[in-house]
């Protein structure tokens, strides 16, 4: 495929090694000229197959693409949309964004028009961000075996959905179906509240030297997305305010009941029973695979497989099957 990346950060820049890396042909653009000179020079370093190219526009990695993956922040996506639009671009479109309603929304609202009626659009999401950042931290290999999420909202065509799902199968993704809606409230969970977490863990050891000096696996592991830029965890969290807030009152209402079970009068008992479901849950997780089914390409059979929490790895040849797996309940 033709294949335009807009945004070249750790993921838009992952995502374009990876696919010149499967043999498609790869432009791609960033705002920052230094970012695009680092990107340039990096392709000299890679065989000539599997090089990509950076181009100075807009307008003109999108030219002659059959797809264009939008990797830019939630603030910026307006802009580039609005340059996608003047550009004429009329073909499919995808994102990598950690929020998927504000984006269905600004789709909907710049590029279904009538001077756009056959703009493709699927949402998009890779779990699989690093606390490192920029196109220098960028790996080919960051989504093998990672989930991707791709979004079946009514608007969404089947046979574009497909089309994304065989390519980023093919990447060594595994491909979840949802909704935008569903994949908002799930993220909220284990994504954006878990950068909220981070930081106030951090920022509340950042006052105890002895603290710090004394932080080991635990600390290090429950801060470690505190290193991401704080701009990321703004646009995550200000783009889903409403799931995150019912995620973020959930865990709050947790650590309330570990404070009054250490005020108990058997406070080990009480710190020991309340820490049960959580050892439960986290010890199961990840899920394991059951075995491999093959699924009809339906909406409604996707969205069924994505809500058990079941993911795709190929699609069949003749685009009617799907190689399914779902979770083994208690593996």
């Amino acid at each position: 495929m033709n294949i335009a990346v807009i945004g070249l950060g750790l993921i838009g820049g992952s995502l374009l090694r990876a696919l010149a890396a499967a043999g498609h042909h790869v432009l791609g653009f960033d705002a920052d000229p230094a970012v695009r000179a680092t990107a340039r020079t990096a392709a000299a370093r890679v065989p000539t197959a599997q090089r990509w190219q950076i181009t100075a526009t807009i307008r003109d990695a999108a030219a002659d693409a059959d797809l264009v993956v939008l990797a830019v922040p939630l603030p910026a996506l307006d802009d580039v949309l609005d340059a996608l639009v003047a550009s004429g671009f009329h073909g499919l479109i995808t994102d990598v964004t950690s929020v998927k309603g504000p984006v269905r929304e600004a789709v909907v609202r710049r590029l279904r028009t009538a001077a756009n009626p056959v703009a493709g659009f699927v949402g998009g999401h890779p779990m699989a961000g690093r606390e490192t950042s920029g196109f220098a931290a960028a790996d080919p290999s960051l989504f093998t075996g990672c989930a991707w999420v791709l979004c079946l909202d009514e608007a969404a065509a089947v046979d574009d959905w497909l089309t994304l799902a065989g390519l980023l199968t093919e990447l060594g993704a595994r491909v979840v179906p949802s909704t935008s809606v569903e994949h908002d409230r799930a993220v909220a969970v284990i994504s954006h509240v878990p950068h909220l977490l981070a930081l106030a863990l951090a920022a509340a050891a950042a006052t105890d030297p002895l603290a710090l000096t004394l932080g080991a696996g635990s600390f290090r592991d429950g801060s470690r997305v505190a290193g991401a830029p704080p701009e990321l965890t703004a646009a995550m969290c200000s783009g889903n305010t409403a799931a995150v807030q019912t995620a973020l009152a959930d865990v709050q209402r947790r650590l309330d009941d570990a404070a009054k079970a250490m005020e108990a009068r058997d406070p080990f008992r009480a710190v020991r029973e309340w820490a049960l479901e959580g050892h439960t849950a986290r010890t199961a997780w990840p899920p394991a695979p059951g075995r491999p089914e093959q699924l009809p390409v339906r909406a409604e059979t996707l969205l069924r497989l994505g809500q058990a929490g079941g993911w795709i790895t190929a699609v069949a040849p003749d685009r009617r099957t799907v190689t399914a797996f779902l979770p083994v309940e208690g593996a």
